[in-house]
Order: C-alpha cells, then structure tokens, then sequence
C-alpha cells in the first residue's frame, strides 16, 4: 500500500496543530493506514506566512485541502480510508 501524504501547515505553540498532527497520527494508525506525514511552519516562509497566516492548522491530504483549524476523527477516518483504499 502506497502511504498517504499528509501536510500539516502550522506556527510555533499552536495547539491546535498538535492536536491535528495528533488526530491524523491516532486515526492512521488505528486504520493500519501508512501516513507520510509532512509539517510545515509557515513562519519559515514569508510567502507561507501571507498565504496561511493564522489560518492554521491548514490540512492538505494527497495534496488536497482537507481540513482548516482542526481535524475531525470520523472525517479524517473516512478521508484516510478512501486515500488508502486509492493506493491499493
């Protein structure tokens, strides 16, 4: 099964971030789903930084918006099945 890319754009002491790494990592796992997991800070980069701003966490599956502020368990659940389920 080919991993499901994930990319989390996030800033320094967001918790919500955290709690989105966290979510994707928690529901991947019970999934058995193999997630490739990228976390981007977005006050690396000014161009990041304009574009997000403090619209984060910004969730992209397989390189598709998915989730804004947060990330909810059963639709990260579904979202991850379909995306590994594509991979097959």
């Amino acid at each position: 099964m080919t991993p499901v890319s994930a990319t989390v754009f996030t800033r320094e002491n967001c918790e919500l971030c955290d709690d989105a790494i966290g979510t994707l990592r928690s529901v991947a796992d019970e999934e058995g789903i193999d997630l490739d997991l990228d976390v981007v800070d977005v006050d690396g980069d000014p161009e990041l930084r304009e574009e997000y701003g403090e619209r984060v966490p910004y969730v992209l599956l397989d390189d598709r918006p998915a989730f804004k502020y947060e990330v909810d368990p059963t639709a990260a659940r579904s979202k991850l099945r379909a995306l590994g389920a594509d991979s097959d």
